[in-house]
């Protein structure tokens, strides 16, 4: 299938924006509020119990609609139905990118002769199991520990997912997460845990990982100190791609569980991967999970794209990088069970479109991937918001609020903060009210340029009714089909990562050369330290 767009017209739609960057990159988002009563309804859409406003980004009608215009050209209807229709959007690996199918069976591809439908069933089953205590280790204890090993994709999604939808029933196995090789985090991860009262689950796509295998074998040694060599399968479960090797290292065949070949691992929370945040929050709200994305999913592929959230966001976000500039994107979740959001986002981001070369393999002339950063609220407003505030770079910013459903005072009072700072961060404060402030306190007016804020940082900000199983579906699917949006207008490949395989590549060889002086005399001095201890 044709996965070309028509770059003539593309780029005459982007060149069309260059009088709406001229007119608006020296603008004041709060002088354009002033001058328009109208725009928090022109700037806002709701879908489905989400709320994002807009507002604050230092956009016009006029500006938006050239961004429209730009999406068309660039036939992005027929891109996101590429997507949907299982075209090979993943062209230099020849596969489609149809992570959606794992929230849909009407998507799976009808090539494909494995059941899909039917493996995650036996994941649900799996995962009610456990946490009922009907399946038990090998001494008939119940599982009272998961310990989940994988990195990247394979972590930083199920670990979003757990942390924000997890009960804290006490007769529930606590889920617990390992990603790297420092030793500390596995003995972390393994504290208070025993070996009769464990489910390992090993997570690698090609069960060639380093990380997941190290502390893959490490784990099996800690299980061998209490349980024999026969016992071991009973306390196994594998999520890969080559069930050979999973046998191989001793996992049972039934407790073995595949991943397409079509779902790249920061698209996969959907698939087997996501069977640690089964298991923290049951089947009920995992089913609850995939129906809250495949409804955005929907939205993303009928709405118009002036009512889309996910387009809007995307042109939003291609318009702070190409029209102002702006090279970061903070992402601010006033939500503790967010707190891993901003890593999740990081790999979606910048592993999907932290690319140089288009699609027909010429270079990109322009910045593709903001650098995306954050961390959970409030305690950011009393670290690197002074940046935002006084500092001398402008950042893109996207508040993420949750509603009160059990209207709790100290709920709402976080949600308050949110608000207040998404609205204190485009207002700033002038010296002029820096001054009569410091007047009305009887001190020094001379310090008033030391209190100038001045404000006009552009924001956007989701408001969830709620953090439930649904919603937080919904979420995840508005930023995937986000970052395709702006692959697509960039005209990258947003579903490979040659340059994470390069890096996997050079450890993989460090043991046999040294690539450059540098890494010689690095492991010289790690061998002279060694002999010290």
């Amino acid at each position: 299938m044709n996965t070309s767009v028509s770059t003539n017209s593309a780029d005459a739609a982007r060149r069309a924006l260059a009088p709406h960057i001229e007119r608006l990159r020296s603008a004041h988002t709060a002088a354009l509020f002033a001058a328009d009563a109208a725009r928090l309804s022109a700037f806002s859409v709701s879908h489905d119990g989400l709320y994002f406003d807009f507002s604050r980004q230092r956009l016009d009608a006029p500006a938006l609609a050239a961004l429209l215009d730009w999406a068309d050209a660039a036939r992005l209807p027929q891109g996101i139905e590429q997507l949907f229709g299982g075209a090979p959007l993943n062209h230099t690996e020849n596969r489609p990118a149809l992570h959606m199918a794992m929230r849909d069976d009407a998507l799976l591809p009808a090539h494909d002769s494995t059941d899909w439908a039917a493996n995650r069933e036996r994941l649900l089953a799996l995962s009610d199991a456990v946490r009922t205590g009907q399946l038990r280790g090998a001494t008939n204890e119940p599982f009272t520990h998961i310990l989940a090993l994988g990195i990247g994709g394979s972590e930083l999604g199920p670990r979003l997912v757990c942390e924000a939808l997890a009960t804290p029933e006490a007769n529930t196995p606590q889920v617990r997460f390992v990603a790297g090789l420092d030793p500390l985090e596995l003995a972390s991860a393994l504290a208070g845990a025993r070996p009769q009262s464990t489910l390992v689950l090993i997570a690698s796509k090609s069960w060639t990982t380093l990380e997941t295998l190290e502390n893959a074998r490490a784990v099996r040694q800690w299980l061998r100190s209490a349980l024999t060599e026969a016992q071991l399968a009973q306390h196994l479960v594998a999520i890969c791609s080559v069930p050979a090797r999973a046998h191989e290292f001793g996992v049972a065949a039934e407790r073995i569980f595949p991943l397409p070949e079509w779902v790249g691992g920061r698209f996969s929370v959907w698939s087997a991967v996501g069977l640690p945040a089964m298991l923290a929050a049951g089947s009920d709200a995992f089913r609850e999970l995939l129906a809250g994305a495949q409804a955005m999913d929907r939205h993303f592929r009928h709405a118009p794209f002036a009512q889309n959230l996910p387009v809007l966001a995307a042109l939003i976000g291609l318009w702070n990088i190409h029209a102002l500039g702006i090279e970061t994107h903070a992402v601010l979740p006033y939500a503790h069970g967010l707190r891993s959001l901003p890593a999740w986002l990081q790999q979606l981001d910048m592993e999907s479109n932290g690319k140089r070369i288009t699609r027909d393999g010429t270079p990109l002339d322009a910045h593709s991937a903001p650098i995306v950063w954050g961390g959970a609220e409030p305690a950011g407003q009393h670290a690197f918001h002074q940046l935002l505030y006084q500092g001398t770079r402008t950042a893109a910013l996207d508040f993420l609020l949750i509603g009160n459903p059990h209207k709790h005072p100290m709920q709402r009072l976080l949600t308050e903060c949110g608000i207040a700072q998404a609205a204190a961060l485009m207002h700033g404060r002038t010296q002029e009210a820096a001054r009569a402030l410091l007047v009305q306190q009887g001190k020094d007016p001379a310090l008033a340029p030391h209190l100038v804020c001045p404000g006009n940082q552009p924001s956007s900000t989701l408001l969830l009714p709620a953090l439930n199983a649904h919603h937080l579906g919904q979420l995840l699917a508005f930023y995937e089909h986000k970052i395709f949006v702006q692959g697509w207008l960039w005209r990258i490949n947003s579903f490979d990562q040659f340059g994470v395989e390069l890096g996997k590549e050079m450890a993989r060889a460090l043991h046999n050369t040294t690539p450059d002086p540098a890494a010689a005399a690095l492991l010289d001095r790690l061998a002279q330290s060694e002999g010290t201890e």
